[in-house]
């Protein structure tokens, strides 16, 4: 028999996204009618740590559907690396433990990315605590899920940006490289890029050459296309860069987190600017799309994937299943073992659909010339 649920938590943990705030209001909505109590922890596990919440109910979350962000507020901070004022880490691991407790939780909610992911199983771990997460990012990446929300509206946003990057781009017979999140999977670049009909796509998971991207450019020139349209995920690499420079990534993320990794990124695409302006003659620009990607209020396919997530969330609390991930798979909604989930990333494969659509359309994807532009 299912556990008596009478009290939960819920947080919102890393970077800030669209449809967090209608997953808090599904899963209000669903538990508020069984007279369950609903605790939102503010900004993250920060807030478990600091025993700091507030109590939500079903007016509390009128009008959430459509508002970015996160009403509980976020942070990337986690229970066994707390920062302290003097610089230091210290592990919290106990103080969150002993505020869940004190909450009189039976189920902790987190929403969020691979690293939420990872810091709900360990408190669930060390702890023996109920947890039910749920996949938040616009990078796509969490494994097990067929999709996380807050990735087509970050795909919307940027392909939005590079429909309007070719009205330019035509009228100035212009090369323009668009710069999209993404620093180990290219799954935004690459879906914006297919939606926008950019002429090359650069993506981690294809590592690139100068040459062929630079010959592409020159074939579409030869053929009376003066402008090109190039997306660039931030940790798109060359293919002599790219055993070197995911180490570097790798030491700069395990030291300072996305911040310090967006220096190292920035230069690629000013790099690959260069030459392209080079290569083509064609003056060559910039625009990299930073945080706007993730801001404003979430789309249609977003809320409705959100409502999804939160209600099954609360479905399987209500039904005491804990310890899992909701995953998207298909058209259902099941829930995955969270030691399934932990550690692993979905990255784009080489031979997935939207990889073939994109080669069978001409696309550059940086390793070959494309059919039809050869010779």
């Amino acid at each position: 028999m299912p556990s008596k649920l009478r009290t939960v938590g819920i947080l919102t943990s890393g970077g800030d996204c669209p449809g967090l705030n209608a997953v808090i209001r599904a899963i209000t909505k669903t538990l508020t009618p069984e007279g369950i109590e609903i605790f939102g922890i503010l900004e993250g596990f920060t807030g478990l740590v600091e025993n700091r919440y507030i109590r939500l109910n079903d007016a509390d979350t009128s009008g959430l559907l459509t508002v970015g962000g996160t009403i509980l507020k976020t942070s990337r901070n986690k229970p066994h690396k707390m920062p302290g004022a003097d610089g230091t880490f210290r592990d919290m691991t106990g103080a969150a433990l002993e505020n869940y407790r004190r909450m009189n939780l039976d189920c902790l909610f987190c929403l969020g990315g691979g690293g939420t992911q990872k810091n709900a199983f360990r408190l669930m771990k060390e702890g023996d605590i109920n947890v039910i997460t749920a996949p938040k990012t616009i990078d796509n990446d969490v494994w097990g899920t067929d999709t996380c929300f807050g990735f087509d509206t970050g795909m919307s946003i940027a392909t939005e940006a590079i429909d309007r990057l070719h009205t330019t781009a035509s009228s100035h017979h212009r090369v323009m490289v668009v710069d999209i999140m993404g620093h180990n999977s290219g799954w935004l670049a690459l879906g914006a890029g297919i939606a926008g009909g950019a002429d090359v796509i650069l993506i981690p998971e294809v590592p690139y050459d100068l040459e062929i991207v630079g010959q592409s450019l020159l074939a579409r020139m030869r053929r009376g296309k003066m402008f090109s349209i190039v997306a660039v995920a931030e940790g798109a690499v060359s293919k002599e860069d790219a055993e070197r420079q995911q180490e570097e990534i790798g030491k700069k993320r395990k030291k300072k987190g996305s911040k310090e990794i967006e220096h190292i990124k920035e230069p690629v695409s000013s790099i690959l600017a260069e030459h392209l302006e080079d290569v083509t003659g064609l003056e060559t620009r910039v625009t990299s799309l930073g945080h706007l990607q993730r801001g404003g209020i979430p789309t249609p396919t977003d809320r409705l994937l959100c409502t999804k997530f939160g209600t099954h969330a609360a479905d399987l609390a209500l039904k005491g299943e804990f310890g899992c991930m909701v995953a998207k798979r298909g058209e259902e909604f099941v829930a995955v073992p969270l030691e399934d989930v932990v550690g692993k990333k979905r990255f784009v494969t080489l031979d997935h659909p939207w990889v073939r659509a994109a080669r069978d359309v001409s696309v550059c994807l940086g390793d070959v010339i494309p059919k039809g532009l050869e010779g």
